[in-house]
């Protein structure tokens, strides 16, 4: 005859066993806090505490030259925001993410489609799509400095040798936001490329397969298939693509210092010069915190655009 033990009946281990495994069990917490403990301390160090004290020194009239620095309110973003020269720098930046972004969104697509779909000499197209990417700024700069320099630079060479008149591609404020615009192209146009190409090689080969048995040709395919499948991609390059651009500063710092006439300079040398030039932290840090409010309201906008399209 055969006995059932119920579960209130169940044996239970011994006291020293459970009451030994309890403390343990509660002990892991406190272990994983003290492996965050580094990242933790290094990221309030160079992160938090900045941002604190960024924001305390923009309620002051704190100065470069000075120890002393008086509690000045909200005057800073008051003089700002009425500033004509901030307005001009953040119209710029604006303008220079406009002409930069779209071409850098589109000639990636393109350039990362054309591998994907078969073109000869793959590898030398990859190398030749990302090498510039990894170029510091200063070697960037100096090679087209020295392309679109006036007398003897080599595209104005070029020109000359057409019959055409030289164009001043970093003295003429018409052009040189342009010219920018494009040496940033040809410099990160790279980096979107990979991400493109990567988002190709998932897309499952299955899809294009029956896309064409049904007859689908290639640009069929590429409007019904590909194009919907990089929506995700091609937000997330927008937005990457959007705040890169808003914080542009080294390529301009390096071929223009801001000219010519302030027409390529951007909000962060503008911040730069407030702050290292003028000596004015104070009034630096309230305009970097305004910009700062305008990155941020990009990336909402963009991440709850991103939210629409794919509900």
């Amino acid at each position: 005859m055969t006995t059932t033990t119920s579960p209130a009946q169940a044996p239970r281990p011994p006291a020293s066993i459970s009451s030994a495994a309890e403390p343990r069990k509660r002990a892991l917490p406190r272990t994983g806090y003290w492996f965050l403990a580094p990242y933790l301390f290094f990221f309030a160090l160079f992160l938090i505490w900045p941002i604190i004290y960024g924001l305390w020194m923009s309620l002051t009239n704190r100065s470069l030259v000075t120890e002393d620095s008086e509690f000045a309110g909200l005057s800073n973003y008051g003089e700002a925001l009425t500033d004509p020269q901030m307005w001009s720098s953040l119209g710029n930046t604006l303008f220079f993410t406009v002409i930069s972004s779209v071409p850098l969104v589109l000639v990636s697509f393109v350039m990362a489609y054309l591998v994907y779909t078969g073109l000869k000499g793959q590898w030398l197209w990859r190398l030749t799509f990302f090498a510039p990417f990894l170029l510091p700024v200063s070697v960037v700069t100096a090679i087209w400095a020295f392309l679109f320099t006036n007398d003897f630079g080599l595209v104005n060479g070029l020109l000359d040798k057409a019959g055409l008149s030289q164009v001043g591609w970093l003295s003429d404020e018409r052009i040189a936001m342009w010219s920018i615009a494009l040496v940033t192209l040809w410099w990160t146009v790279g980096f979107n490329f990979l991400l493109y190409l990567s988002a190709l090689q998932n897309i499952p080969d299955h899809l294009y397969e029956a896309a064409q048995l049904d007859g689908a040709g290639t640009w069929r395919r590429l409007f019904s298939i590909t194009l919907p499948m990089m929506k995700s991609t091609t937000g997330l390059i927008i937005l990457l693509q959007a705040l890169a651009s808003l914080k542009v500063f080294d390529q301009i710092f390096l071929l223009t210092a801001g000219g010519p006439n302030g027409a390529t300079r951007s909000i962060l040398q503008y911040i730069y010069d407030s702050g290292f030039t003028g000596y004015r932290l104070g009034y630096a840090s309230a305009t970097s915190y305004i910009f700062f409010a305008l990155i941020v309201l990009v990336s909402l906008v963009q991440m709850r655009l991103a939210k629409r399209k794919d509900s």
